[in-house]
């Protein structure tokens, strides 16, 4: 029972840290601080600009950058993590205007749930689940 209380402690501490980093719109230090090197990043689709899966820290901060810079956010919230074992969720909802793609200059509220895997303390796998808006 030990060893679960404290792998679940473990998934639980990073989970706090990555949603208030999240939070302070502290992305890219989360990657940094808290990701493994070969960490692997899942999104439900992907596009011309993005593949759906990438794999290392340099990759998955082209990503969020990529993202940030293709987004004119307006506001957003946070909610969790909710661990369980060694994986949490975190809760995002993001009010923005896309600026390419499909709903380029329509804003709208984008609902995002994140899985996170953790291995030795690190974050060593994302998924993202979200609703693709059609335009």
């Amino acid at each position: 029972m030990t060893t679960h209380h404290a792998l679940l402690d473990q998934t639980l501490a990073v989970g706090k840290q990555i949603a208030e980093l999240c939070r302070q719109g502290k992305n890219l230090e989360a990657i940094d601080t808290l990701y493994a090197d070969d960490v692997v990043s899942v999104e439900v689709c992907g596009s011309p600009e993005m593949d759906a899966r990438m794999q290392g820290k340099d990759a998955v901060k082209g990503k969020n950058r990529w993202w940030y810079e293709n987004h004119e956010v307006h506001g957003g919230d946070v909610q969790g993590p909710f661990p369980h074992g060694d994986q949490f969720i975190i809760v995002f909802s993001y009010d923005i205007t896309p600026q390419c793609g499909p709903m380029n200059g329509q804003r709208m509220t984008m609902n995002e749930c994140g899985l996170y895997t953790v291995r030795d303390g690190k974050v060593a796998e994302e998924r993202f689940f979200y609703d693709m808006p059609s335009g």
